[in-house]
């Protein structure tokens, strides 16, 4: 099972246990995060696509560590006019490790009591 769910501006595809890197979220290491916004939802056998959002859908994950990323260069140059500024950037990142992704519970209610009742 996997999931896509938005986050930070970005889409990430999901799975159980998966370790994913988001920008900057503001929770504390060892904390709970839930992702309300999931777009779309894919067991072995069936697909939910959401419209913009699979609704009563939760990816739920754990924080692992806050850092920050390799650095990068940003310079700039305009040639024969004597200019150049060289910057450097380290872009803040947060550790999450999926935990698992929580199907709502009025699907599971009616898939056991159709199970009741045949």
């Amino acid at each position: 099972m996997y999931a896509i769910i938005e986050a930070c501006g970005k889409q990430y595809k999901v799975t159980k246990g998966d370790v994913v890197f988001f920008e900057k979220l503001d929770a504390e290491e060892g904390k709970k995060i839930t992702f309300d916004k999931v777009i779309l939802v894919s067991d072995d056998k069936k697909i939910e696509v959401g419209n913009p959002y699979v609704k009563g859908i939760k990816v739920e994950g754990k924080v692992i560590a806050h850092g920050k990323g390799k650095k990068i260069v940003v310079f700039k140059y305009k040639p024969k006019k004597n200019y150049k500024r060289k910057q450097g950037h380290r872009q803040p990142y947060t550790k999450v490790e999926i935990t698992a992704i929580k199907l709502p519970t009025e699907k599971a209610e009616k898939k056991a009591e159709e199970k009741v009742e045949a």
